[in-house]
């Protein structure tokens, strides 16, 4: 008698069955920095639901240092990352195939803190300034503050702290004389530390932070890319318009005390100064200006057409997507 359980017609349906089954379950990793308070804004994607709703399991990764997250994206140990504008320009360039398909945060929410004896960038002269590793957006931004004050950077001294907190914390306790930090320290800062400088006022043409992926995942799964960027506006415009659950975000993110108030004041000025962008525009001319800094301080040999840079085409696709 024929059985269908043993007929390789059914054996195969079998077989494509469970390989579809394990396509639709395949999640999307998507690698962030170490959350702090603006991770309302940075992690509603998930948070709120938003990847979810465009039919995506997402795994939200957070890594402390942005040259290992570059690291995890060219290894293909995850998917995208939403991270400095400028690490993502300065790999694209060296022709490892990453690309921005969207600009979350344009805006530069990054200062200098200093001691407050120490009045301008120049007063930096031999003073030790504390930023990530080199080739992060702290160090980038720092080379083109300097640049913009006339100040050579050869001038300073660099020690290498990995996250935010950590400069911070090396500044207050006096092992360093400045650090570059996101702006939220600002409202906890003591008396004796100071803003020496605002990263959007110095150098209003540098872009934060960009989502960017790899060549390999444009080839593979650019359709859940599509979907995945039309989440990220979906988050971003929600999270633009619900200050109280972006900040509750970022306190359960952050392990934060109610009565920590960095997470309002970051989303305050976000949503003041427009820092953010909703529709995750890639702002080609900024991009280029940054190519043409970087040049000028000898971290890229010289600037390369943006078409190598950047992939407009899935922004624009999850633009339709999203409604917008």
């Amino acid at each position: 008698m024929f059985s269908p359980l043993k007929s390789p017609a059914f054996a195969i349906v079998l077989l494509c069955g469970i390989s579809t089954a394990h396509a639709q379950e395949r999640a999307w990793k998507h690698g962030i920095l170490e959350a702090k308070s603006d991770a309302g804004f940075i992690a509603m994607v998930d948070k709120g639901g938003f990847a979810a709703k465009r039919g995506l399991k997402l795994e939200l990764l957070q890594i402390k240092a942005g040259a290992t997250l570059m690291k995890a994206l060219l290894s293909g140990e995850i998917d995208s990352v939403d991270m400095g504008a400028a690490e993502s320009i300065v790999a694209g360039v060296r022709g490892t195939g990453i690309k921005i398909v969207g600009c979350t945060w344009p805006g530069v929410p990054q200062v200098v803190l200093a001691k407050a004896d120490i009045s301008s960038l120049a007063d930096l002269k031999g003073k030790t300034v504390a930023i990530s590793s080199p080739g992060s957006l702290p160090d980038l931004l720092f080379r083109a503050m300097l640049d913009a004050a006339n100040v050579p950077f050869a001038d300073v001294k660099l020690a290498t702290q990995g996250a935010d907190l950590d400069r911070y914390k090396s500044l207050v306790a006096g092992i360093t004389d400045a650090a570059v930090v996101s702006n939220e320290f600002e409202a906890v800062m003591p008396p004796d530390i100071k803003v020496l400088a605002k990263g959007g006022s110095a150098v209003p043409k540098f872009i934060r932070l960009c989502v960017a992926t790899s060549s390999k995942v444009l080839a593979e799964r650019r359709e859940d890319l599509v979907k995945f960027i039309a989440a990220e506006m979906d988050a971003y415009k929600y999270a633009a318009s619900h200050r109280d659950e972006t900040v509750k975000v970022a306190h359960e993110m952050t392990n934060a005390k109610p009565d920590d108030k960095r997470a309002e004041f970051i989303s305050d000025q976000a949503i003041r100064e427009k820092q953010v962008d909703p529709t995750l525009a890639i702002p080609v001319d900024r991009i280029d200006w940054m190519q043409q800094q970087f040049a000028k301080a000898g971290v890229i040999p010289k600037p390369a057409p943006t078409s190598i840079l950047i992939d407009a085409s899935v922004r624009d696709d999850a633009a339709k997507l999203a409604g917008q």
